[in-house]
């Protein structure tokens, strides 16, 4: 827990000093989803009907936007390998994705409502999205985590971590899409949110050991 502490705390200290950085994938987040309207036209009914996909997808595209360099700076340095030959690789990678979905997946449930808005989407629509969003997040960023851990040190790594994450992004952005379609068509949305749930927990479960190890095979 000290080391996991020290992690999450260090990353944070750095993103402050690199307040660019963080704030790229929220400024992608908002321009992409609010081209929308201008594209499809002011119409109230289009506009509520694509938000809740719009929004996830600028969500999935920012999250893989500031993944890519979630390992690299401390494998370029050397600071990963003396992390993991301190031992606690779990306790890493569970910082560091905590600390991915702090700068990056937490901003963006916070700035959805404002989306939702400008969306002319329901309070009760808006609701559902924050919610979806704030369950769904964490997975970008635990597969994310995965898909920086695998494409460590392998040129256009960016490229390929998108063509490898991207497919197993997408029922985190099916049902969270969904959660919100359902609220708005005045229809019970738990079962989406159970089934976000659940993909969090198999996330949580899974790929913590996968990023783990396959930091280890990347500083071999």
């Amino acid at each position: 827990m000290s080391a996991f502490r020290a992690i999450v705390a260090r990353d944070l200290r750095l993103a402050a000093r690199r307040r660019v950085d963080v704030l790229l994938p929220l400024a992608f987040f908002g321009v992409a989803a609010s081209l929308f309207p201008l594209g499809v036209g002011p119409e109230p009914q289009t506009l509520r009907t694509i938000a809740p996909g719009v929004v996830w997808v600028a969500a999935l595209l920012a999250a893989m936007l500031s993944v890519t360099q979630l390992y690299a700076g401390d494998f370029a340095d050397g600071s990963l390998e003396q992390m993991l030959l301190g031992g606690g690789a779990l306790a890493i990678v569970a910082a560091k994705a905590l600390s991915h979905w702090a700068l990056s997946g937490l901003p963006l449930v916070i700035v959805a409502p404002l989306l939702g808005v400008a969306f002319d989407m329901s309070a009760s629509g808006i609701g559902a999205l924050t919610a979806s969003l704030l369950l769904g997040t964490p997975i970008l960023s635990l597969l994310g985590g995965l898909g920086s851990a695998l494409t460590l040190g392998v040129r256009s790594g960016a490229v390929l971590l998108i063509v490898l994450i991207v497919p197993l992004c997408v029922p985190a952005l099916i049902f969270g899409a969904g959660a919100v379609g359902a609220v708005e068509s005045g229809i019970s949305a738990r079962g989406h949110y159970s089934l976000l749930g659940a993909l969090l927990i198999f996330s949580v479960l899974l790929a913590l050991p996968a990023t783990a190890a396959a930091l280890r095979i990347a500083i071999e």
